[in-house]
């Protein structure tokens, strides 16, 4: 059961990741791609639902797991405490640029009455888009933490083994 919640944290932390990727490659260019006519066109396509809505059930999901995988696995050796540890802080990162940076822009360009001026709104994408990328890359970073985590859980597994 233990190492059923690793794989599953490390399994959402990878849908995140390629979640956000997705963003960024994207929706993130389609809403660039004709300002103010695509971000009207996105105000109307978000209506209904976001990526934000995506992110409010995997983000934590991803979190609660690799939270768990750390108290589970908290006694196995310090390098897998250690790498859990750090997978943990980056899906936590992750949230906290959500909070911080991503969300107060999304409300500028697609909440925002009445819609602000082209250049305004291609700055907050532009600027949307280049902190995406580094965002991505920190929940790489956690991504691969997790991987090392399973590696060493395995390797730790085989080697009392013999």
């Amino acid at each position: 059961m233990r190492k059923a919640i690793l794989l599953t944290s490390v399994a959402l932390a990878s849908g995140v990741l390629f979640t956000n990727l997705f963003n960024s490659m994207v929706i993130s260019d389609a809403a660039r791609s004709d300002i103010p006519n695509s971000i009207v066109a996105a105000r109307e396509y978000f209506k209904t639902v976001n990526p934000g809505d995506f992110f409010k059930i995997f983000s934590p999901l991803t979190q609660v797991f690799t939270l768990l995988s750390l108290i589970l696995f908290w006694k196995t050796g310090k390098s897998v405490r250690l790498f859990l540890g750090i997978a943990l802080l980056c899906s936590i990162s992750g949230d906290i640029l959500a909070f911080t940076y991503f969300h107060p822009r999304n409300d500028l360009m697609y909440l925002s009455q009445p819609i602000l001026d082209t250049k305004t709104l291609k700055t907050i994408s532009s600027e949307w888009s280049s902190m995406n990328w580094l965002r991505s890359f920190v929940l790489f970073i956690g991504v691969v933490f997790s991987f090392l985590a399973i590696d060493k859980v395995y390797a730790l597994k085989q080697n009392s083994e013999f």
